[in-house]
C-alpha cells in the first residue's frame, strides 16, 4: 500500500494507530509499503515528540550563519552594540536570557560567524584585505592569464563505448593546450591531464570552468573539489561561469563547435583513433587555422608558456595561527581529542587553526577563512563564502 502523496500526515497517524493497537511492526510496514527500519523510525519519533513529529521534516542541514532568523540575526547584532566588548559566549548568554525558550538559541561558533559577517569582530575586520571577494569574470589580455576547461559533451564510438573529451585553452591566444579523450570524467584521469599540460607550458593565473565535476563539488565545502583544491595550492585561481550560462565561456564553446564538425563526424572507432583525430585538429586549430579575433594570425603566434614552471605542490605555513592541522581521508580535524568534520575534498590538507574567542576557533586554508568550530558543537560552521566568482591566491 503506497504512501497517499496527499495526505502524507494522515497515513503516517494510521500506521501509528495500528500499532498501538497492538499489531506487529513487520505486518504493518508490509500492508504500508515501507521497510522496518523505516517504520520504527516513525514510531519513534512519536514516542519521543507526539503527533507534530509526524509532520515532515526539513532535510536540509542547519547552518545558522546562511540560515538564522533575520530577527535572530538582528537581535545579535543589537546585543554586540550594546556590549562592545563582550565576546560571542556572553552574547549568546544574553540571547538565553533574552528569548527565554521561545526558539532554539544557536552555538556560539553561530553567533561569532554572525559578529564576523557583520564586521563586528576586531580579527575579522584586520583579515578583510586577505579574503578573496567575487567580481564579475575576467578578461584575458596576455597568454596564461586565463585558461579555460570544460568536457565536450560525450559521444558514442564505433565500438559502442563513449568517449568524453577534456579541452583547455589559453583564452587570450585561442591556443587549444589539450584535447584529450576519456571514458569517463573521473577525477585521477582529469589530474593526469593537467599535471602533463602544466610540466609542458607551465602555470597559468586562473582557471575557468563550469560548475559540474571534477572541477566544483556540489556536496563539496563551498562547492570546492579535490582538482580545484589543487589548483589554489599551485597558486592558480579559479572562476566559474554561473550555471545555465555557457556563453560566459563562449570563446571556449565556440572551439567546441568546431571540434565537434571536424573531429568527431563521423566518430573513431576506437579510443586511441579518436585520441589521434584530436591530436590532429589540435595542430591544424593551432598552427595552421586563422582567426579573425586574432587578425587571421594563428595561436601559435600568440601563445608562448607561462612563466611560472610546475614545481609540484609548495609546502603551506601558518606563521599567525596558533597551530596546523592536516585534514583526515575521511575530512575531519582533530582538535583537543575531538574530530569534527570539515570536508572530504581537503584530506590530506594542512589547515591553520586559531583560537580567537573563548572555545572558539578560526579555520584556514592558506589564506582563506572557512569558518569557525566550536569544540562543543564539534561541527564546522561555515561564513560567508572567500571563494568567490574570481578567485586569484596571488591576488
Amino acid at each position: 500500500m503506497p504512501w497517499r502523496e496527499t495526505s502524507v500526515m494522515d497515513e503516517r497517524l494510521r500506521f501509528v494507530a495500528r500499532l498501538l493497537e497492538g499489531e506487529g511492526m513487520s505486518e504493518v510496514c508490509r500492508d504500508f509499503g515501507i521497510s522496518r527500519k523505516t517504520g520504527y523510525k516513525i514510531f519513534n519519533r512519536y514516542k519521543e515528540d507526539g503527533i507534530d513529529a509526524l509532520t515532515d521534516r526539513s532535510r536540509r542541514p542547519v547552518r545558522y550563519a546562511n540560515q538564522l532568523p533575520a530577527a535572530v540575526e538582528a537581535m545579535i547584532v543589537r546585543c554586540k552594540k550594546e556590549k562592545p566588548h563582550w565576546g560571542a559566549r556572553k552574547i549568546r548568554e544574553l540571547l538565553v536570557r533574552r528569548l527565554a525558550g521561545d526558539v532554539r538559541i544557536p552555538a556560539r561558533s553561530t553567533v561569532h560567524a554572525v559578529l564576523d559577517r557583520h564586521g563586528l569582530v576586531a580579527q575579522a575586520r584586520n583579515r578583510a584585505r586577505h579574503r578573496a571577494q567575487g567580481t564579475p569574470l575576467s578578461e584575458a589580455l596576455a597568454a596564461n592569464d586565463l585558461w579555460c576547461a570544460d568536457f565536450k559533451g560525450e559521444f558514442k564510438l564505433g565500438d559502442g563505448r563513449y568517449c568524453y573529451p577534456l579541452t583547455i585553452t589559453d583564452q587570450a591566444s585561442r591556443y587549444l593546450l589539450c584535447c584529450e579523450a576519456f571514458e569517463s570524467t573521473r577525477e585521477q584521469g582529469v589530474f593526469e591531464a593537467f599535471r602533463r599540460v602544466f610540466a609542458e607550458h607551465g602555470l597559468p593565473s586562473a582557471i575557468r570552468s563550469d560548475n559540474g565535476l571534477p572541477f566544483a563539488s556540489p556536496n563539496g565545502l563551498y562547492n570546492l573539489s579535490k582538482l580545484s583544491v589543487w589548483w589554489l595550492r599551485l597558486g592558480i585561481g579559479f572562476e566559474r561561469i554561473r550555471p545555465g550560462h555557457p556563453q560566459e565561456n563562449g570563446r571556449h564553446e565556440r572551439m567546441h563547435l568546431t571540434l565537434k564538425k571536424e573531429a568527431t563526424r563521423p566518430p573513431g572507432r576506437t579510443i586511441l583513433q579518436q585520441q589521434a583525430r584530436f591530436d590532429a585538429f589540435v595542430s591544424e586549430f593551432n598552427e595552421e587555422r586563422p582567426h579573425e579575433a586574432l587578425s587571421m594570425k594563428v595561436p601559435a603566434e600568440l601563445y608562448a608558456p607561462s612563466p611560472r614552471p610546475y614545481l609540484g605542490l609548495p609546502e603551506i605555513d601558518y606563521p599567525f595561527h596558533d597551530r596546523d592541522a592536516i585534514v583526515t581521508h575521511c575530512g575531519r580535524l582533530c582538535l583537543h581529542r575531538k574530530k569534527i568534520n570539515i570536508s572530504t575534498v581537503l584530506a590530506g590538507q594542512k589547515l591553520g587553526i586559531k583560537e580567537v574567542d573563548d572555545g572558539i576557533w578560526l579555520v584556514s586554508f592558506l589564506r582563506y577563512d572557512l569558518g569557525y568550530i566550536d569544540l562543543e558543537q564539534r561541527t564546522l560552521q561555515t561564513i560567508d563564502n572567500p571563494f568567490g566568482t574570481r578567485l586569484s591566491p596571488m591576488s
